[in-house]
């Protein structure tokens, strides 16, 4: 009886228990590992990204609100003598405080123009917080001589025919570095009040020519508004080394006064004295001076 438990398994059961054991499943304690560094490293990325977006955010708001918002740090003038940077910062209303924001280009333009010595104005906003200026001065092609305060003195027009500068010595003259200016007589000048309009292309006339030709206005003494009885006018001219008057129609022109100069040219080396000559019609006519009854 005691015999039969002696005997060995069957070798078919230890096989089966062999396999039984070889087949257990893994411990997974290196896949929980790998999932906990994988979800550390994405927190990480996650905290760098928004970091570095709230930096972003701080620096656009310091950029887009803060800084134009405060005062300026740099503004530019560029000006010409007679009116120096505090008085190109006052008239166009631009002061320590300042800022970007504040400062209306357009605005601060017309303030600078309201100045009868500037032709033009420019102000230009540089973001976040600087401003440049521009003035450009009014330059004279013509000069009268008007009553102020008493006693004569010179006023100067320039190309637009504003009186821009009374008395003192001649501003810069437009279209040439030197200071020669063509005396224009019989204006009916009144004060600062501006001339009437119909006597303003005369000074655009005197501008085109001064760029064309300067040397043709150096020629001329002096230019005499001559009023029509009923309406318009025409000009006399007088010449600098002769003492002939010349007649001619308003609208003055480089062609015209080149024409004149020539004539009077022939007429000297002809030794002929010539009271006057007429250009205003399409055939030029002269009248000889008399004779002294002496």
């Amino acid at each position: 009886m005691s015999g039969e438990l002696a005997y060995p398994p069957p070798r078919g059961k230890e096989r089966n228990l062999e396999d039984r054991v070889l087949e257990f499943p893994r411990p997974e304690e290196d896949e929980s590992g790998g999932d906990r560094r994988a979800g550390g490293l994405e927190k990480g990325v996650k905290a760098l990204i928004i970091a570095a977006a709230s930096v972003l955010v701080l620096e656009l708001l310091w950029i887009l609100v803060i800084s134009p918002c405060m005062p300026l740090s740099r503004v530019e003038v560029t000006s010409f003598p007679g009116l120096d940077r505090r008085d190109v910062l006052l008239h166009a209303g631009i002061g320590e405080k300042s800022s970007y924001i504040s400062v209306k280009s357009r605005t601060a333009e017309r303030g600078l123009e309201a100045l009868r010595e500037v032709e033009s104005a420019r102000v230009t906003k540089r973001f976040p917080n600087a401003v440049t200026i521009l003035v450009l001065p009014r330059a004279a092609v013509a000069m009268a001589f008007s009553r102020v305060e008493g006693r004569q003195q010179p006023v100067y027009f320039d190309r637009h025919g504003i009186l821009f500068k009374t008395g003192g010595l001649p501003p810069p003259v437009r279209g040439s570095a030197s200071l020669s200016l063509p005396v224009i007589s019989g204006l009916p000048l009144e004060g600062d009040k501006p001339l009437p309009a119909i006597y303003l292309p005369l000074f655009a006339s005197l501008d085109r020519i001064r760029y064309a030709d300067p040397q043709l206005l150096r020629a001329v003494s002096e230019i005499r508004v001559n009023k029509k009885p009923f309406d318009g006018f025409d000009l006399i001219l007088y010449p600098v080394h002769s003492p002939t008057r010349i007649r001619l129609e308003p609208n003055l022109n480089e062609e015209t006064l080149r024409y004149v100069m020539l004539m009077l040219d022939v007429f000297m080396e002809r030794h002929q004295e010539i009271e006057e000559i007429d250009f205003r019609t399409e055939t030029a006519s002269y009248k000889l001076k008399e004779a002294s009854s002496g």
